[in-house]
């Protein structure tokens, strides 16, 4: 976790100390806030259900491939022991009828009965019974060699998801012809599709943090699955490696993946998978829409952020309130809250102190920052003094605070969110539940005691103040309500 001297518990602003790498607990009233990926969260989340007994869950969805297991479970364990790594390992067992269970005990492995059908019912059984840190998930029939564990172990630091693929350099993979195109332009078209810079998406060999795992809502029963973890996965902000690896033919027995099935799965899941891809509910889509294909939606991104970036060039300490996953939070030195983790957790590139926290009670102790950014934020929430109040108190006497959001009395803005409506419908128009104006907001803000500076305009619509807090001593006339600031909707 990135140090935060500004940091303060939102409740009383006492100082927060660390216990540990997980916890933060303040020192006046005792309260104790999670960290979450390096994250410090002050936000309620739910508890995990379930506790970590060891830091790696093998597991093993298997088939009738008892002759296979005989060979892979030794080899398992051979590699687990010479990496000195406490596991687990769970065989998740479809209705075998070849002996797979007297070769589960005789390895010491745990036998689950399959709880829901196919090859994603045998993963989402497994991970229900996962008590791992981490959790492997590798094929029974030998081909995937467990000797590359090691450099997946190796990576786990750096991602919550590793794939051993067979499709980057250094990876090669023994299959036939048939099969190899097949597997090569699915994972194209779900690649180029989804905007996904993975090479091999239907990789079964995976390694996860469980915890990451427990946040995915996976609805896959069959080969789909793969591609729905990853792109969830990918949706809440989690990171993602790829490490090299051979994958070699099945060692016995032959394979119960049909192709056309396994083809139409996948194709079902790209549907729904696109929605999600494309809403503001994935975790890069501010971060996506600087490149879009959409030269509206890249001028739009472009022209706030050069704006933006201009207003806070020179600043000392910087607070982007609201930051999602946008490029300004790696603009400069800056420190990044916002209300949604996983946009978080995709911030985590640029390199700045993050904080999952909200508008309405700013973790920072008074006059932390010389600048505060605030950009498409205010007409995502109700029209509350307290967010201004807190923008204000976390800036020090003449500060600035960057202030954007529509200007309602634009037609233009009006009408463009209208049709942003209907292309869009997983975009944000239908979050935007209050609508403020240029004239009355800036004579709101002025009524508090701001002296507004300047006013840009992106589009012709979305409206960006550059603002100068109240130095100290100066005291501001009797302030407006703040539904002043409101556009006067017509009756």
């Amino acid at each position: 976790m990135h140090a935060i001297p500004s940091l303060a518990c939102p409740a009383c602003r006492g100082d927060l100390r660390p216990g540990g790498e997980t916890v933060l607990t303040c020192a006046a009233c005792h309260r104790s806030y999670p960290v979450f990926e390096g994250i410090p969260s002050f936000i309620p989340s739910p508890a995990p259900d379930r506790s970590t007994l060891c830091q790696l869950t093998v597991l093993v969805p298997a088939l009738n491939e008892a002759a296979n297991l005989k060979e892979l479970l030794p080899s398992i364990q051979r590699e687990l022991k010479s990496l000195g790594i406490d596991h687990e390992l769970l065989v998740v067992d479809g209705g075998s009828t070849d002996g797979t269970a007297e070769v589960v005990a005789r390895y010491g492995a745990v036998l689950l009965p399959q709880a829901m059908p196919g090859y994603g019912g045998a993963l989402r059984t497994g991970f229900e019974r996962a008590r791992g840190e981490y959790v492997l998930t590798l094929d029974a029939d030998g081909s995937h060699d467990p000797t590359v564990l090691r450099e997946m172990w190796a990576a786990r630091s750096a991602a919550e998801v590793v794939i051993a693929s067979r499709y980057i350099h250094g990876g090669t993979a023994d299959m036939p012809r048939s099969r190899r195109i097949m597997s090569r332009t699915l994972n194209l078209v779900f690649k180029r599709g989804l905007s996904l810079p993975y090479a091999d998406l239907s990789s079964g060999y995976r390694l996860y943090r469980r915890r990451a795992l427990e946040t995915l809502a996976l609805r896959g029963t069959d080969f789909n699955i793969l591609e729905e973890i990853l792109i969830r996965a990918v949706a809440a902000g989690f990171t993602v490696r790829e490490v090299p690896f051979h994958y070699r033919a099945r060692l016995a027995g032959k394979t119960h993946a049909r192709l056309a099935s396994f083809a139409v799965s996948y194709l079902k899941t790209f549907g729904a998978m696109w929605k999600l891809r494309n809403s503001i509910a994935s975790a890069d889509y501010d971060a996506r829409a600087y490149d879009s294909l959409v030269p509206l939606q890249r001028y739009w991104q472009r022209r706030r952020y050069a704006v933006i970036t201009k207003l806070a060039a020179g600043a000392r300490r910087v607070l982007d309130v609201g930051c999602g996953s946008s490029r300004i939070i790696g603009s400069g030195r800056l420190v990044g809250l916002d209300i949604v983790l996983g946009k978080l957790r995709y911030a985590r590139r640029y390199g700045n102190p993050l904080v999952h926290g909200s508008i309405f009670e700013l973790p920072f102790k008074d006059a932390s920052f010389d600048c505060v950014i605030c950009s498409e934020v205010i007409e995502h929430v109700p029209a509350d003094e307290k967010v201004f109040s807190e923008l204000e108190r976390v800036l020090e006497p003449g500060g600035r605070l960057i202030l954007g959001t529509p200007d309602y009395d634009r037609w233009r803005w009006r009408a463009l969110e209208w049709v942003y409506a209907k292309v869009s419908p997983g975009g944000y128009a239908d979050e935007h539940i209050t609508h403020y104006s240029r004239e009355n907001l800036a004579a709101y803000l002025t009524a508090r005691g701001m002296t507004i500076e300047s006013v840009d305009y992106v589009g012709g619509s979305e409206m960006i103040f550059s603002l100068r807090t109240a130095t100290s001593g100066e005291r501001p006339p009797a302030p407006l309500p703040v539904t002043a600031g409101l556009r006067h909707e017509p009756a």
